[in-house]
Formats: C-alpha cells, sequence, structure tokens
C-alpha cells in the first residue's frame, strides 16, 4: 500500500498537524514522543514538531510500555502520537493499548494522538486522547514556522538501555540541519 506526496502535500500536512498540536497546548520547548509504525504520520509528526519548534523522540513501535514510559518520563513529554494499532512482521502490535499502559505512570502527558491505522477502537480517555483525522479536519495548510536558534533543541535520540536506564543524546537545530 504506497502512498505518494508532493512536496507541496507534505508541506500542507506538516503544516495542518504543527496547527492542531498548537491548538492542543503543544508549544515551543515542549517534548513530544512519537511512537508509530512507518506511516506516512510519523515522518509528518516529526517535521510538525520541528514547525512549532517541539522537541520530539521517536521511540520504536516494537518497544514494550515499560521502556515507552522510561523514555516518557525522562524526556518530561506532554504529548504521544502514535497509532490505534501497528503490523510488523505479520502480527498486530497494540500502540494504544501499550501507550495507556505506559502512562498510568506519566502524570504530565495532556495529550494523546492517534492515527487510525487499523479499524481496531482502542480504550479512549476523554479529554487526552484525539483523533488524528479529526484534529487536522479544520486545521489550516499555513501553520507560522517557529523561528530557532542554532542551538534550540530539535529531537531527542535514545540508547536502547541494553546497559541500563536509556541515555537520552539531545540533538540540536543547527546540528541536525548541517
Amino acid at each position: 500500500n504506497k502512498k505518494k506526496f508532493t512536496y507541496n502535500d507534505l508541506k500542507a500536512k506538516v503544516s495542518k498537524f504543527a496547527g492542531a498540536l498548537k491548538k492542543q497546548g503543544v508549544n515551543k520547548g515542549d517534548r513530544v514522543i512519537i511512537y508509530m509504525p512507518m506511516i506516512p504520520e510519523a515522518v509528518i509528526a516529526m517535521l510538525a514538531c520541528g514547525r512549532i519548534g517541539a522537541v520530539h523522540s521517536v521511540v520504536f513501535g516494537g518497544f514494550s510500555p515499560s521502556a515507552l514510559r522510561d523514555r516518557i518520563l525522562d524526556a518530561d513529554c506532554c504529548a504521544v502520537i502514535t497509532a490505534n494499532e501497528g503490523k510488523r512482521g505479520g502480527r498486530i502490535v497494540p500502540l494504544k493499548k501499550n501507550v495507556d499502559q505506559a502512562l498510568i505512570e506519566c502524570a504530565n502527558v495532556k495529550r494523546v494522538f492517534v492515527v487510525k491505522r487499523t479499524e481496531a477502537l482502542p480504550s479512549w480517555e476523554e479529554g487526552r486522547d484525539i483523533w488524528y483525522h479529526e484534529a487536522i479536519e479544520r486545521e489550516s495548510t499555513e501553520c507560522f514556522i517557529e523561528p530557532m536558534d542554532s542551538e534550540d533543541p530539535l529531537f531527542i535520540l535514545y540508547t536502547s538501555g541494553s546497559t541500563g536506564k536509556p541515555k537520552g543524546v539531545l540533538h540540536s537545530t543547527a546540528g541536525y540541519l548541517l
């Protein structure tokens, strides 16, 4: 199942999601976890966070709820972007269920954006959980780009944690671009 986007299509989709993030209170300097399958919305989420100056961290969709929790807590995240389910190696991965489990100990997460990847309806916490397609529905295809200094943070990349607690490496905007 392939999708093709022009650069203009991608910019419009990124702007719509960036606007949705801002509308839900995600701002410059806030931390966001992206826990998704390999779908276009994962790239859109990364670029949308960068557009508004939110610091993102991508967590591998195969990680357990406890590994996800550790990264959410370490990064002090206010939002998670996920999908209801993912497909990996012919198996269904219950991403939203894993997020719900991880968030039991993560009181600072106020919003969970959920991409509808399969027909499964996940458990839902009103006021916290938001369908991605509904969040972007009425957003503009133009979203102001947050001015960033060269040393402003862009993303956090975590080690696997195989030798103990995972360690996050903070990458700056200029470091990524250069």
